[in-house]
């Protein structure tokens, strides 16, 4: 008699048959993540990366192929990069964290580097967990953890993250570290791609910090003699809100470091992702049949697409690989947000272009609405501008004993 279906295990199935049958997961990863909590009101883009649809093969399989990403040189030198400041142990690496994060510590002459291999993203998980649990035992060692892999609960439904490196200090906190190949220029680098890698080491902190939680509310097997109720449980382990950030040092391949604080992008990150809608909703909202295969037609792959509403930005063309055909949509449907969110916060209740329109020749709208208010006013200096330059254009052709219109009074003259 098979076992009753949890709900857990329903929201699995019903995910694994909006991505299709013979389909393959693509993970989250903090980028991603950090994208995700940018536009907390895209129920399409929340469902799509749930369901670990790969969104770049959706959306050439609809006609608007995604046109960013990292090319290969990058990502060649970037691996490079990091292969070199991870060499000897991480010698170099745990240098740079003791000279920008803990000078009181003991310098570290050597390091404790656990194996982290294990089957699967869950067994990766797992096998994180117990590398920090042992190192936080083992006080007044350093401990480098290459490429561990995180778990982070994200609108219900788990998403594994891999971090460049953790290490644990001798005194037991954590802290993160980011590997970049974009330079460090005179002790400063690109303050956008700065705020980038910020976002997204705040996602791990957040997921180490779930992390720590859990290792502070479960006793070790050491401890367990020791502790006689649950007010006796040792303190979470700290992770630390300054995270370190590796880059090459001017234009040369030589690693250099910088300590960045993330304590607003982790609090932003974190209310961002906690205001999610859940999958489940969005899931249980949608017809039945819907799936997301990029193996369908093209009309049926289109008409699952717009089965899920979108909030589209100009800010999706660098985060999403749905941007283009998210923007041709709202483009057709004279959606305002195509212009812009601060744009979109500004015109209140009118929510196409032609209602912006209409409201500013005073065809609709309250006259008391300020928004309504401001785009009279906006149209009314723009016609008497545009009538004063028609008016001197027109003085002109008349001095110069030409007709008006060569001088392009019809371009210039007011919308009607």
């Amino acid at each position: 008699m098979p076992l009753p279906r949890t709900r857990g295990t329903a929201l699995r199935h019903r995910l694994a048959e909006l991505r299709g049958p013979d389909v393959a997961a693509k993970a989250l990863d903090a980028r991603a993540l950090a994208a995700l909590a940018a536009n907390p009101g895209c129920k399409r883009r929340a469902i799509l990366d749930g369901a670990g649809v790969n969104k770049a093969a959706l959306a050439s399989a609809l006609g608007s192929p995604s046109a960013f990403g990292q090319s290969q040189f990058a990502l060649t030198r970037g691996n490079a990069f990091e292969a070199k400041v991870k060499a000897d142990g991480g010698a170099e690496l745990l240098r740079l964290v003791h000279e920008k994060l803990d000078r009181t510590a003991e310098p570290p002459a050597h390091a404790r580097v656990p194996e982290l291999a294990a089957i699967g993203p869950e067994g990766r998980t797992a096998r994180t967990a117990l590398a920090l649990r042992e190192a936080g035992e083992a006080r007044g060692e350093w401990t480098l953890l290459d490429h561990p892999m995180l778990a982070l609960d994200v609108a219900g439904s788990p998403a594994f993250l891999e971090p460049d490196a953790v290490v644990v200090h001798p005194d037991g906190s954590w802290t993160v570290v980011e590997i970049k190949s974009f330079p460090m220029l005179d002790g400063s680098a690109d303050p956008a791609k700065v705020g980038a890698a910020a976002r997204q080491a705040a996602v791990y902190v957040l997921a180490l910090e779930q992390i720590a939680a859990r290792l502070g509310a479960e006793p070790t097997p050491a401890e367990v003699p020791r502790r006689r109720s649950a007010s006796d449980s040792a303190p979470a382990p700290r992770v630390r809100h300054r995270v370190l950030l590796v880059c090459p040092k001017d234009f040369s391949n030589l690693p250099t470091a910088a300590a960045v604080d993330v304590r607003k992008q982790r609090a932003v990150t974190a209310r961002q992702l906690a205001r999610l809608t859940r999958i489940e909703d969005i899931a249980d909202a949608l017809p039945d049949g819907i799936c997301f295969s990029p193996d369908l037609p093209a009309d049926d792959l289109t008409a699952a697409v717009e089965s899920v509403p979108a909030t589209y930005a100009p800010e999706c063309l660098s985060a999403c690989e749905l941007a283009f055909h998210c923007r041709a949509r709202s483009r057709a449907s004279g959606a305002v947000t195509s212009l812009g969110r601060s744009v979109r916060a500004e015109l209140g209740g009118l929510t196409t272009v032609e209602d912006v329109l209409s409201a500013a020749r005073g065809e609709t709208g309250d006259p008391d609405d300020p928004a309504v208010a401001a785009l009279r006013r906006a149209a009314r200096l723009r016609a008497e501008a545009l009538g004063r330059e028609a008016q001197t254009l027109g003085r002109q052709a008349q001095a110069a004993g030409r007709p008006a219109d060569t001088l392009g009074l019809e371009a210039v003259a007011p919308c009607r």
